[in-house]
This record gives C-alpha cells, sequence and structure tokens, in this order.
C-alpha cells in the first residue's frame, strides 16, 4: 500500500499542469466549475483500486430524486463521509451506472471546505474536477483562532471567514432550485476509527435542511483511500476495496423539522437534534449494506 503522491507521480504532475492556479480562495471564487479534463487521471487510479461489486444502491431513490430536482425542487445529497475520495468515488460510479447515475453525477454540487482549496497543490488538484460550492467551516475557523497570535491577522481572517460564507450561501441560493443538487458531508470531517466524535454531525447542517425542499441520506460502505495519521491529505494510503453507495428513500425536510419541534420539544439544541436524526438515518443504512455487501453478489 502506497499514498498517492508516491505511487502516481506522473499522474500528479499532469493533474497539477491542467488545474486551476492555487489562490487564496475569495468572495468571488466560492462557486468553482469542476474541470472534467481532470476526470480521466483521477478514473485511472479509482479503477486500480475499486473492487469488483462496487456500485451504487438505490436506484429508485435516484430516479425519484431526480424527479424532484427537475420540478424545481431543492435537493440535498447527506453522505456519509471516511475519506477524500468518497466524491470521487462516487462521482465515478454514478458515471458508471447508467443514465440516472450520469445525470445526478452531472448535477451534483459539493459543498467543500476551504482546506481542500488551500492546503496544498495536490489536494486542490483533486478537488478542481468537481463543481463545489467552497465555504469556511467552523471547525477550521476554531484551529485558526488557536494558532494566530496576531489580534490583527485574527481580526482579518474572521472577517474574511464571513465574507465567504455570505457568499458562498449567495451561490447556494442560485443552484439549489436550477436543477443542481447539494452534495453535503453532515460530519464535516473524515471518520477517523477510534474517534467517535468525527462521526458526529455539524450543528450547521441543520440550515441546510431548513433551506431546502428534500434530502436523500447516502451511506458508504467501503474506502480506498485511508487517513494516514502521521501525514497530509496527500500522503493518504490507498487501498483496494468494494466501494458501494447505498442511497436511502428521499425525504421531505420539513417532515423531519417538524417531527424535531413536536417529540423533541423539551431539547435546548433543536440544530443538534436535527443533525443527529440525519446520521442515525445514515448509520441504519450503513449498517444494512454492508451486512448486503459482505454476502451478496456484486452490485452492477
Amino acid at each position: 500500500m502506497e499514498s498517492i503522491r508516491n505511487r502516481y507521480k506522473a499522474i500528479l504532475g499532469r493533474m497539477l499542469s491542467g488545474a486551476r492556479e492555487q489562490k487564496p480562495v475569495s468572495e468571488e471564487s466560492v462557486y468553482q466549475v469542476g474541470k472534467v479534463e481532470l476526470l480521466p487521471f483521477i478514473d485511472k487510479i479509482l479503477e486500480e483500486h475499486l473492487l469488483p461489486g462496487s456500485g451504487i444502491d438505490g436506484h429508485e431513490h435516484i430516479e425519484d430524486l431526480l424527479a424532484r430536482s427537475d420540478r424545481g425542487e431543492s435537493c440535498l445529497l447527506l453522505m456519509e463521509h471516511y475519506s477524500n475520495f468518497d466524491l470521487p468515488a462516487f462521482h465515478y460510479l454514478l458515471r458508471k451506472a447508467g443514465s440516472l447515475g450520469l445525470k445526478l453525477a452531472n448535477s451534483v454540487v459539493a459543498i467543500a471546505g476551504i482546506k481542500l482549496n488551500e492546503s496544498n497543490p495536490i489536494v486542490s488538484a483533486f478537488a478542481d474536477a468537481y463543481t463545489r460550492i467552497i465555504i469556511y467551516p467552523s471547525r477550521s475557523l476554531e484551529i485558526i483562532k488557536q494558532n494566530f497570535k496576531d489580534p490583527n491577522k485574527l481580526y482579518h481572517e474572521m472577517r474574511r471567514s464571513m465574507s465567504i460564507n455570505r457568499a458562498a450561501m449567495k451561490a447556494l441560493g442560485k443552484v439549489k432550485n436550477s436543477g443542481k443538487i447539494i452534495l453535503v458531508f453532515p460530519s464535516g470531517t473524515r471518520y477517523r476509527p477510534g474517534n467517535p466524535a468525527s462521526k458526529r454531525g455539524v450543528r450547521e447542517i441543520a440550515s441546510y435542511i431548513k433551506s431546502f425542499d428534500n434530502y436523500i441520506p447516502v451511506a458508504v460502505n467501503g474506502n480506498i483511500l485511508r487517513i494516514n495519521p502521521s501525514g497530509e491529505m496527500e500522503d493518504d494510503i490507498l487501498h483496494s476495496d468494494t466501494v458501494v453507495y447505498s442511497f436511502g428513500p428521499v425525504q421531505k425536510c420539513s417532515d423531519l423539522l417538524a417531527h424535531v419541534k413536536e417529540d423533541h420539544h423539551f431539547r435546548e439544541d433543536k440544530k443538534q437534534e436535527t443533525v443527529d436524526h440525519i446520521m442515525e438515518k445514515l448509520e441504519k443504512i450503513h449498517a444494512q449494506a454492508e451486512e448486503k455487501r459482505v454476502h451478496s453478489k456484486p452490485i452492477s
């Protein structure tokens, strides 16, 4: 098992030459259209590590989701998060899953943390292949608060974070009813084995639920890019595996909000309660899919 950086130096060099120049994100650049010419490079890596049986489960739910989106309803994909290849593998397997999958892949706009754009040119080149709206997550801001010793620099960065997030929400408002389907990782970070807190949903997701018509949970079973605890994102370790994305039924966001309001009215933190419900649904689908992945024949 090797890191991407060590195994695919030639591919990475070609990707870097075709990617956007890495620049700090500003309010003018929060919406970035994916560069499809980068996909063949990433697809080659995926093809060499996705084992037979990898695929998409729940095509009937995709059909329902796309029909609602075509009617002008706003739709959220709420996906589990295990690796930086969750979106690339998802996008690749959708494109291999027939006309419905291809349509969904072309409709997806991912909500992406600013770190993917600014941490490293290699990571940025991978992110550049997919259409996304860039946000400044609260977790990133907390890290900034801990690391910035100069009050003036901290003030500037906090103002920048607010500016980026305002612009991101404005961009989101423009695209969410235009046939685009927004993908969000409700945990806000990749799950780290032995750290249950990394799998807890973040409160900000409740704001998405409040402003969208529909959501659909997507469980991820299998992982071909494992976190390297002693390295950066580009040092993550490649690992061959069967990866399955399982769609649950489409749900009305208003129904979830009403449920939380009625059945959990005594809870002080309604936002966290809302996100906790999402994570519980994902965990249930994940457990069912894992049993199926282990014991069933490959999914086409």
